[in-house]
């Protein structure tokens, strides 16, 4: 099997309602639903020197993720403010803390080398350092989130083997989306679709499944879940379509409890 990183974003989601906070970040994320399959991943971020830093960092640990890379920095450690719509989740305010001046050290990324595939999203601030990473022959894959307006579209399909976002579902112009990625330069493009399942294409064709019915929760983490399942399964050399099998798997356990992990 082959080994993962994740790097940058994580926060706190912080649910007033239920006066609770959760771990979780998408890299954060990642990880930790990647030991669902045996993985043992490793994280690289910044946490502040506050409680919640120090939450991220026992309870990562306690999951079974390599935190020797985690970096604890005066300040706050981000967060993210939730309410619950029925058994959906919306994102209020957001509190970056000392992720704001987050980079990596020369040691970081030589201890990158240790690893096969590295996973980074659009909240981690890590695309600078994904064409050198890719020079070094490491796999990358990265999540964009809903945020299609991003010009990350732009200059880094290049630079990842698997580009993931999320969208509504499955139409003409989402095709055509994820065709155009691939010829900018990636060598799979994925769309979550919520409950409308997924999509995905790696130049030759299109890949599609539904979701696998649960009871839901919380919603929070379900695309993450589904990112950490279908890596998994590429670390493990098995096909798009089964990993995209094992990516809603994945999700369908997440969205049956409350916070992220």
């Amino acid at each position: 099997m082959k080994t993962l990183i994740t790097l940058g974003d994580n926060c706190v989601d912080v649910y007033p309602a239920l006066n609770k906070a959760f771990s979780g970040g998408n890299a954060v994320n990642v990880a930790v639903y990647c030991t669902r399959y045996h993985l043992r991943p490793a994280y690289i971020g910044w946490v502040g020197d506050d409680e919640y830093g120090r939450q991220l960092r026992r309870e990562m640990a306690a999951q079974g993720i390599d935190i020797s890379h985690v970096h604890t920095k005066p300040g706050v450690t981000a967060q993210t403010f939730v309410t619950l719509r029925g058994n959906d989740r919306v994102l209020g305010q957001y509190i970056e803390g000392v992720m704001a001046d987050f980079v990596l050290t020369a040691a970081d990324v030589d201890w990158i080398d240790h690893f096969d595939i590295v996973h980074a999203g659009i909240w981690g601030r890590v695309e600078s350092y994904l064409p050198l990473l890719k020079q070094r022959g490491k796999i990358i894959a990265f999540d964009f989130a809903d945020k299609w307006d991003s010009p990350l579209w732009e200059t880094l399909p290049t630079s990842l083997d698997y580009a993931f976002a999320s969208a509504d579902d499955d139409t003409p112009a989402l095709r055509e989306r994820l065709q155009t990625i691939v010829q900018r330069g990636a060598g799979v493009a994925i769309a979550t679709l919520g409950s409308n399942g997924s999509l995905a294409f790696d130049g030759q064709r299109f890949y599609r499944h539904g979701i696998q019915p649960v009871d839901v929760v919380d919603t929070m983490g379900a695309g993450d879940s589904f990112i950490a399942g279908f890596l998994c399964a590429i670390a493990d050399d098995l096909s798009i379509d089964l990993a995209m099998q094992q990516g809603t798997a994945n999700a369908a356990i997440t969205i049956q409890y409350h916070g992220a992990w």
